[in-house]
């Protein structure tokens, strides 16, 4: 036979019933589009740092991307200029954060969603589809009027992939 002290078993019972979920926890969306903004920091280029994620419906990261050189190519062996003829700026060469995230994907992200720090140009929007993205969650629209983000828009629109802007709550800080 068990003998319980009664105040023991009282403030237990009080604990256990005052006892509440951490209120200030990360919601789904803050704590992935968070993970976008660090891995942007990966990127080299000098002028936009982007990053994405890519999230199953369980919440589960299959996979990161961030804007840079493909796989192989030394930083410093392509220009990263931004004005100039085609071929002799960083357009021509970088592999956008949302088409790396796809690309290491560790499972199809068929049904998946994505957090983009920027809204994803058409480029990107068609690789999404294909691979059959459901919804694309986004921090900035900054190329929001310019050609091929308006084909982007259309495209993910026809296609019924959900569509929304985030706001953080918080601000990624990293001190060394």
């Amino acid at each position: 036979m068990i003998v319980w002290n009664n105040s023991v078993l009282v403030k237990s019972l009080l604990n256990k019933m005052s006892t509440q979920p951490r209120p200030d926890a990360l919601s789904w969306d803050e704590c992935f589009t968070q993970m976008a903004f660090l891995i942007a920091q990966r990127s080299k280029d000098p002028a936009t740092q982007a990053g994405a994620v890519i999230v199953d419906d369980q919440n589960v990261v299959i996979g990161l991307g961030y804007n840079g050189w493909p796989r192989g190519i030394a930083i410093a062996d392509l220009p990263w200029e931004r004005d100039g003829d085609l071929v002799n700026t960083k357009y021509a060469y970088v592999v956008h954060a949302e088409e790396n995230a796809v690309y290491n994907t560790s499972l199809l992200p068929r049904g998946c969603r994505i957090y983009c720090t920027l809204y994803p140009c058409g480029e990107c929007v068609k690789a999404l589809i294909q691979v059959g993205i459901k919804e694309v969650i986004y921090t900035n629209d900054k190329h929001h009027d310019e050609p091929i983000w308006v084909a982007g828009r259309k495209m993910l629109e026809l296609a019924g992939v959900t569509v929304r802007q985030y706001e953080p709550q918080y601000r990624l800080k990293l001190e060394k």
